[in-house]
């Protein structure tokens, strides 16, 4: 080990950014245990269509869908069916969730308002790969809109079947979840 790995080490247990069971991850070049069943969707009025048209197809994939609403195209707030898609991965009820909304960033950051959710807005398949293996997201946040059928469910398709690639991004995925340990 070089001195300047240990040095980060020492700061980062110094700074309580260092955990062992991280530590042991790091030593992984891949997420092993990421296997994702049950999948969150949620969306606003925006986004209604797009859910209507992901929840089949994801179905057809296999995976077991908790649909947290909304159920029509009456106006309603993004927040409240971000907040529910998060609270279902945070709970561990389910492994992973996808929320849409009209542009995809309003419900990204009221996800990343809940405890433990890396939520990642996401407009194409190199985007979400890259929140998947540099990251850890467990949210995936989309406009429905702004994207044609075919394209928002391989964005989906893709990001759910990317595994986190852990080594060396957990350190940064650790100093991320620090952050919420900071929260005054």
């Amino acid at each position: 080990m070089e001195e300047r790995e240990i040095r980060e080490i020492v700061s980062n247990i110094v700074h309580g950014l260092y955990s062992p069971a991280a530590a042991e991850q790091e030593e992984k070049t891949e997420n092993e245990k990421d296997t994702v069943r049950r999948v969150a969707v949620g969306s606003d009025h925006g986004g209604f269509a797009a859910k209507g048209i992901l929840i089949p197809f994801l179905k057809g994939l296999g995976y077991r869908v908790t649909d947290v609403g909304t159920n029509d195209t009456e106006s309603v707030d993004y927040p409240d069916f971000a907040v529910r898609v998060a609270k279902k991965v945070s709970s561990g009820e389910c492994d992973r969730g996808v929320m849409i909304d009209g542009a995809g960033i309003g419900s990204s950051m009221a996800c990343n308002k809940v405890k433990g959710i890396r939520a990642a807005l996401c407009y194409d398949t190199k985007t979400a790969v890259n929140s998947r293996e540099h990251n850890n997201a467990n949210v995936l946040t989309l406009g429905g809109p702004l994207h044609k059928p075919d394209e928002l469910c391989e964005i989906v398709k893709v990001w759910l079947e990317t595994r986190f690639s852990g080594g060396r991004h957990w350190r940064r995925v650790n100093k991320i979840m620090a952050l919420e340990r900071e929260r005054t």
